[in-house]
């Protein structure tokens, strides 16, 4: 008896110890619920609660049923129920021929063969906008994946239908504008959300040194021949006007010489006519007054000799100191 005694003596300690640790437990149990539970809140009110900047659209998803949020600032949700995807409203970027952050050539998408079987290395620039966050993220799984596709596919297509010299010089804006209007038609077809707003060449070259070297001697050729030709030009508008006002003054003269020389004869015409008029009705008189007239405009003129103490006229005069009157014309006497 006294054994058994010692044994259940012994034992006391332990069930005492256990009796003890039980409401520690206990108590860390609680603790432990109530870290979770508060966790567990403050993430339910962080799932509620939402902000929207001016820049962003949210698309909230409910069991299916999907609606656009635009206005900015706080927004709540029905937290595990509702999920949001921003969406900014900024303009995108992405090249093609090279990377964007890096600013390295990439060969594979930038080289090219043109109409005339030439190679050329373009780089291209886009910017785009998306402008129904919803077709944007349900429509298909990578937009921005095939934005790029379609448009590498339209840059050959559209470059391989030019010559070189276009895609290096005249050309550019005509074929960036081409390619930004298939792809945007593309983009409407697809119907993904996506809008193209720019598309610019942002570098063409040949691939050799050599053969960009003679592209540049063709480039500085035709724009020496532009320079040429706009000089010319310019001395053309200027010499124009200069002989259209010559040629309008030599018009001008020659049509007022003319009506003074109409005028004149149309003068002496009308004097013959009226001497003539006046000659039928006196002849006489009308001989006599036009050789008086005669003598006025020719004397004055006349230069006289003296030799030998005479005078001799250089001009023999008509004699008219008998006259004829029944046929009104004179005679000359010996």
């Amino acid at each position: 008896m006294f054994g058994r005694k010692k044994q259940h003596v012994a034992q006391e300690p332990e069930n005492l110890n256990k009796s003890q640790k039980m409401p520690e437990l206990r108590k860390l149990k609680k603790i432990i619920i109530g870290v979770f539970i508060g966790a567990f809140a403050i993430i339910t009110i962080l799932q509620s609660l939402y902000s929207l900047q001016e820049d962003e659209y949210a698309v909230v998803q409910t069991f299916g049923y999907v609606q656009v949020v635009e206005t900015p600032g706080i927004k709540f949700k029905i937290p595990y129920v509702q999920t949001v995807h921003k969406v900014s409203k900024a303009s995108k970027q992405f090249a093609v021929g090279y990377d964007l952050d890096t600013d390295e050539s990439i060969d594979k998408e930038s080289f090219m063969i043109t109409s005339d079987y030439n190679f050329v290395n373009v780089d291209f620039y886009f910017e785009y906008q998306i402008v129904d966050p919803i077709k944007y993220f349900y429509a298909s799984e990578e937009p921005e994946v095939i934005v790029k596709n379609l448009a590498q596919s339209y840059i050959r297509d559209t470059v391989g239908s030019h010559g070189v010299d276009e895609v290096l010089t005249t050309g550019k804006y005509a074929i960036q504008s081409e390619i930004k209007t298939k792809l945007q038609e593309r983009m409407e077809l697809e119907d993904i959300g996506i809008q193209i707003t720019n598309a610019v060449i942002q570098d063409a070259e040949v691939p050799t040194v050599e053969v960009a070297q003679a592209f540049k001697n063709v480039e500085d050729a035709k724009q020496g021949m532009e320079t040429a030709i706009n000089n010319a030009n310019a001395d053309a508008n200027t010499r124009i006007p200069a002989a259209n006002a010559e040629a309008d003054k030599i018009i001008k003269d020659a049509q007022a010489q003319k009506e003074a020389l109409i005028a004149e004869a149309e003068g002496q015409v009308a004097r013959f006519n009226s001497l003539y008029e006046e000659y039928i009705k006196f002849p006489l008189i009308t001989k006599q007054r036009m050789f008086y007239e005669t003598l006025e405009e020719v004397l004055p003129n006349m230069e006289i000799y003296i030799t030998d103490g005479s005078t001799q006229t250089l001009l023999p005069l008509e004699s008219f100191s008998t006259i004829d009157v029944n046929n009104g014309s004179g005679t000359k006497e010996e």
